[in-house]
């Protein structure tokens, strides 16, 4: 209904429309109001681009034509002396361009553009030597898939009993070093974090944690709190009791928080 209205430049009818439109399509919840929403988007694309073809720019159009003719002057053809030697022309090699022509605007041309230099040797290329022959190795042959399959399991079970053998050895280390200072001096208790800390290293601190975890676990040695509700360790004295079931749901498990700055 208005739709001269809208097409006038000096109007903003056309942007007012669709910004109601916008906030009317927030509510859309029936398929016709979609539909009409689209026949909406329609008539405005529409009315945009007609009035879009009303602006008058006042931008310099580009000639291809007037373009042609300013290039073919520059390269030294001269429409005058063409149309007078017309007849001569024809059997003149490379028509009406003189011998020069590609070659000047080449030398106009080269200036507007960046390119590496060309790459020459000083004293020509470099002799290369033949290659030597690779000495041939000959493979092993393939082992047949039930070896691969047999092989596989030995050799993560090597791995597996190796690291299973240090942990345990580092576990009966630690288990002396604690039951010989009970021997000595039974009546004084040690202190947990003396005797897991490492001073030096905050990753062998985390390893001595986890190897006297496996102390307590197996029912070896004990955990308790002194005065000063900080954990001390001793050894069990019923080590005959430890690996019964009443006592190993007895024992509970605890996790222990220690980050590096709390090591320092």
């Amino acid at each position: 209904e208005n739709r001269e209205d809208m097409l006038s430049s000096k109007s903003n009818r056309l942007t007012e429309a669709l910004e109601e439109a916008n906030k009317l399509f927030s509510g859309v919840s029936c398929a016709r109001e979609a539909a009409l929403d689209a026949q909406f988007l329609v008539l405005a694309s529409n009315l945009g681009k007609e009035k879009a073809n009303e602006l008058h720019s006042e931008m310099t159009a580009f000639d291809s034509l007037a373009f042609a003719e300013d290039l073919l002057t520059f390269m030294g053809i001269n429409r005058i002396e063409v149309e007078e030697n017309d007849s001569d022309s024809e059997g003149i090699s490379g028509g009406y361009l003189p011998s020069n022509a590609w070659h000047k605007l080449g030398e106009e041309t080269e200036k507007y553009f960046r390119r590496a230099p060309s790459f020459h040797y000083m004293l020509g290329s470099f002799k290369s030597d033949p290659p030597v022959p690779r000495q041939r190795i000959e493979r092993q042959k393939k082992t047949t898939r039930g070896e691969e399959k047999r092989a596989m399991p030995a050799q993560l079970k090597k791995m597996e009993e190796s690291h299973q053998e240090a942990t345990e050895k580092e576990v009966e280390r630690i288990l002396g070093l604690l039951q010989t200072h009970f021997k000595d001096d039974p009546d004084t208790p040690i202190s947990f974090f003396d005797l897991v800390i490492d001073p030096n290293s905050f990753a062998r601190t985390v390893e001595n944690i986890f190897h006297v975890s496996f102390i307590i676990r197996d029912g070896f040695a004990r955990l308790k709190l002194d005065d000063d509700k900080l954990p001390i360790i001793e050894p069990s004295k019923d080590n005959e009791g430890k690996e019964d079931d009443h006592s190993a749901g007895a024992r509970n498990q605890v996790v222990i928080s220690l980050n590096h700055q709390e090591w320092k």
